[in-house]
Parts: structure tokens; C-alpha cells; sequence
């Protein structure tokens, strides 16, 4: 059998023309995609296949390409093809929808000619199905995105609860349009007695899961916050219910209580951020330990730590969004985060606003953002008047009720309450004290505390045994003074106290002044 010519197979009905026999006319006119050739630097059209013509009409040959193609210069490629011409080099435009309203994709190719200017060829491909479908998945993530941004942004509280000694601002950012929406979450909770817990955290992964898997962790938090323990306390059910949740999920978080009276933040980390203080001379102070392992992790032991918080100071708790940058050591954001808070000063929420724009965050930030800022004020002329405290030791015995009701009259009357607000003050310190004598033991303290917006009568003794409300029988002789209390006192509690005592608290609401 003779062999095949070249381009043709054995036996065929007629010759085959090799490659280099086509007219390459006749294969630009043939292919689907649009063809175009230009020459020179002005770009003159020298040909368009007959795909082309189909798309934007009939073209004149020999004119300028800003003539002859507007359709070119619309979508930009006069410059492309400048490019081109100097370079030798293809260049290529991904994805331009043109004026046929398809969309295609340009690629432009340097043609050498012998003692020419050089020549272009455009060559697009129709490029809408694809285009159209990778629309539509973006629009797909888009809804997603703003799915999670909402429900993220629905469990963060939408107002924050305000305490009487201290002024708080937050701010949550999510990521940018390129970026899933994170688990990063914050919270502020009224414990009473005058005591506010803050909590800061941040869900690892991306998506409406990591936003649900916040919610239930910020709902367990405000719960366990309720049982007034410790922080260390807080963070060993918070891990628990994690674990719980999702084996595979893990989370940090910081759990801090603010007690006016002490000056302090007590709190404790599951492998979250340092908490920032800036003192009223602009000293910022980072707290660094004790830290444990994000939730989740299971069978270790948190543990509490304590940082100065005294009048004129301002916290930070933020998320790793605000000082991690890809190819940065995390301890040099923080440390520029340090700078930027020494010279922040401002209300809270102004803080909060300089201290997330000198962190670069912008709307295309690639990681959410969460940022508390809590200062406690530093009280002086009127305002500093609303706000007093008065402490007396009870060394017990039967003087011990007498003299704190004695106490608690003369502060009282000191503060300029109304007659009926400074009785009820000095029946529920008698109650307290009494309950205290009876099943509490030494040492015995009362402590009273006023703000402009509340009385509150605390007594705490060395029995860590917490009362509870009951109802008393008629013929019993005790068990009636914390059903005394929590009927006149706007609200009432107990905890106990790091040194293995409790107290026992009421608060009264002070009416408002008249206008």
C-alpha cells in the first residue's frame, strides 16, 4: 500500500493540502472566533474576518482603528495594543463585555513584518456563557456573604449595655467582598452590684457556620455570666459547651469583670489577645498572662489574672483582625497597636475609630474586625459627687446591726437621699447584715455605693455559702430578711468572692432629677 501524502489519510476521496498549502484568508474567514489585523503605529485596519463583521457590521480597511473599530477603543485596547507593538510580546484582556453585549476575551499578538511598522492581530473569543456563569456564582457568594454578615451581625448586641462606671464603644468590620464573614463576637453584661463583665472573642473558620457557632458561644457566655463566677470559672463552661457544639470547632476568647471598687480588670484568656490599658498619662500596659488554650480544646485548667483599670484609664480587647498581617509578626501589630492607643484619646467610640484606621483596616480588609473600648472616668467637681462610696468593718456581736443601721442612716442622709429611698437603704442594710451575723462568719463588711443612677448596699463575710430567696412558714423565727431585700430593692444577688467568702447585694434605682 503506498504511503499517505502529507495532511491526507490513505485511501481518501481526493487530496488533502498540506498546512502550509492553506490560504490563511480562507481559515480567518472560517473560525468562530473574531479576527482583526491592524498595522503601523495609528493602528490602521487592514482586515476582519467574516465573525467579526457578524458582531459589530462591516468594517473599512485602511482606516485608523479609533475609526474603523470604535468598539476597540471603548473597551480600552488601543492602549493594549500600543503595548504590543513596543514590547513584541502578546497581551492579553480578560473578560470585557463589549457593545453586542457579549463578553469576550482579547488576546493581542505582535505579526513581524519585513520593513513595516509591525502589525497586530486581535484575536477574542466569546467568552459569555462562561462569563455569565461565573456572574452568577458570585452572586451566589454574594448572597451567601450576606446571609453570614447578617446573622453575624443580629446575635453581636445591638445596643450595648452602658454601666454606671464606665463609658463603652465597640465596632465589628467584617471582611472584605472577597472574604467570608468570621466568628469574631463581643459582649458587655450588667452583673450588679456595680461589677460589668466584658467579653471578646473569635470563632475560628469562615461562614454562616462560624457565625451561628458565635451566637451559641456568646448566648453561653451571658448565661454563665448571670452565675457571677470567676473568669476562670466562665471559661471552663464556655470550653465545655464548645466541645459541645462542635468537636472540630475551636474559638479564643477573653471573659473580664470590672468591680469599681477594686480598680481592676480581673480576667481570664482562652488563647486570645492581650487585653490593652492606657493609663491618664498615656502609659499603655499589656496584660500578658495567664493564658490557656482556646475553647474547645478541653482538659485544662484556666486561670484568672488581674490589670490596673483606675480612673482616667482606657481597655482595649480586640481581635486578631485588627493587628495580624500575612508575612508580619503578630507581636509587631500589637505593638503598633500600643503606639496608636499611647496617642488615642477621645471618647470611646472615637478611640475605637482611630484605633481601627491606624490598622489599616479598610472595607476590603481580609479578616473581620472587632474592637471594645471601655474607659473607667475619672470623676471630679458635681459629677464627681454622684458618684461616693462608704465602707464600715463589723467585728459581729450584738452592737454589730445597730451600728450599721447607724452607718447607713448617716451616709444616707450625708448623700441628700428622699426620706423613703433612705429608709428603704437602712431596712435593707439591716436585713444584709443580720442575714450576714446569723449564718455568715468574720470578717464582716458593709459597703455602701452610690452612682447617678443607683444606691447599692453590699454586705460580705468569710461563709461561702450563698443564701437563696424561700418562702418562710408562719412559725418560723428566720428566712425571711433576703425575701425583705428582694422585695423593696430594684434587684438583688450573691457571689462569692476570691478570698472564699461571699457578698450579698441589692440595688435601689434612684429617681431621676427633674428637668
Amino acid at each position: 500500500m503506498p504511503a499517505a501524502r502529507a495532511g491526507g489519510p490513505a485511501g481518501g476521496s481526493g487530496p488533502v493540502p498540506a498546512v502550509d498549502e492553506l490560504p490563511a484568508r480562507d481559515v480567518l474567514d472560517r473560525v468562530p472566533a473574531l479576527v482583526a489585523l491592524v498595522h503601523g503605529p495609528d493602528h490602521r485596519v487592514a482586515y476582519v474576518n467574516d465573525a467579526y463583521t457578524t458582531a459589530f457590521g462591516a468594517r473599512d480597511t485602511g482606516a485608523p482603528a479609533r475609526e474603523a473599530l470604535p468598539e476597540l477603543a471603548e473597551l480600552g485596547l488601543l492602549p493594549l495594543l500600543d503595548q504590543v507593538l513596543r514590547s513584541g510580546r502578546p497581551r492579553t484582556l480578560k473578560s470585557r463585555r463589549a457593545v453586542d453585549g457579549r463578553s469576550y476575551t482579547f488576546t493581542c499578538t505582535p505579526v513581524a513584518e519585513d520593513g513595516g511598522d509591525g502589525a497586530v492581530l486581535v484575536f477574542a473569543t466569546d467568552v459569555t456563557d462562561h462569563a455569565e456563569a461565573a456572574e452568577r456564582l458570585r452572586a451566589s457568594e454574594r448572597r451567601q456573604r450576606e446571609t453570614a454578615v447578617t446573622l453575624q451581625r443580629s446575635l453581636l448586641p445591638q445596643d450595648l449595655e452602658q454601666p454606671d462606671d464606665l463609658r463603652i464603644a465597640a465596632t465589628y468590620q467584617p471582611g472584605g467582598t472577597e472574604a467570608a464573614v468570621g466568628g469574631d463576637w463581643y459582649d458587655v453584661i450588667t452583673l450588679g452590684g456595680g461589677r460589668t463583665a466584658l467579653v471578646i472573642g473569635d470563632v475560628m473558620g469562615r461562614g454562616v457556620r462560624a457565625a451561628a457557632v458565635m451566637g451559641q458561644l456568646r448566648t453561653g457566655a451571658r448565661a454563665y455570666a448571670r452565675l457571677d463566677l470567676p473568669p476562670h470559672e466562665v471559661l471552663q463552661l464556655l470550653d465545655g459547651l464548645a466541645t459541645e457544639i462542635d468537636p472540630n470547632q475551636i474559638a479564643t476568647c477573653v471573659y473580664a469583670v470590672h468591680d469599681p471598687n477594686e480598680g481592676r480588670l480581673v480576667y481570664a484568656s482562652a488563647g486570645h489577645l492581650p487585653i490593652l490599658v492606657r493609663d491618664e498619662n498615656g502609659t499603655v500596659s499589656r496584660a500578658d498572662e495567664p493564658t490557656g488554650p482556646p475553647l474547645g480544646t478541653g482538659g485544662w485548667m484556666h486561670s484568672s489574672g488581674s490589670i490596673a483599670l483606675a480612673p482616667g484609664s482606657t481597655a482595649v480587647l480586640y481581635t486578631d483582625g485588627l493587628v495580624e498581617r500575612r508575612n508580619e509578626d503578630l507581636d509587631e501589630g500589637i505593638a503598633a497597636l500600643e503606639r496608636a492607643l499611647a496617642g488615642a484619646t477621645g471618647s470611646p467610640q472615637v478611640v475605637c475609630d482611630r484605633l481601627v484606621r491606624s490598622a489599616g483596616v479598610t472595607a476590603d480588609h481580609d479578616d473581620d474586625v472587632a474592637v471594645l473600648v471601655l474607659q473607667h472616668p475619672a470623676r471630679t467637681g458635681p459629677d464627681g459627687e454622684l458618684f461616693r462610696n462608704a465602707a464600715l468593718e463589723l467585728l459581729g456581736g450584738v452592737e454589730a446591726a445597730p451600728r450599721a443601721r447607724a452607718f447607713a442612716s448617716g451616709v444616707l442622709t450625708s448623700w441628700r437621699f428622699p426620706a423613703e429611698l433612705h429608709d428603704l437603704g437602712v431596712l435593707a442594710t439591716s436585713e444584709l447584715v443580720a442575714n450576714s451575723l446569723q449564718h455568715g462568719t468574720p470578717p464582716m463588711r458593709l459597703r455602701l455605693r452610690r452612682t447617678d443612677r443607683r444606691l447599692i448596699v453590699e454586705v460580705t463575710d468569710g461563709d461561702d455559702h450563698l443564701p437563696r430567696r424561700r418562702r418562710a412558714e408562719p412559725a418560723d423565727e428566720s428566712g425571711r430578711g433576703i425575701a425583705i431585700v428582694a422585695t423593696i430593692a430594684s434587684t438583688w444577688g450573691c457571689r462569692r468572692t476570691p478570698d472564699g467568702g461571699k457578698a450579698v447585694w441589692c440595688e435601689f434605682l434612684l429617681p431621676k432629677p427633674r428637668p
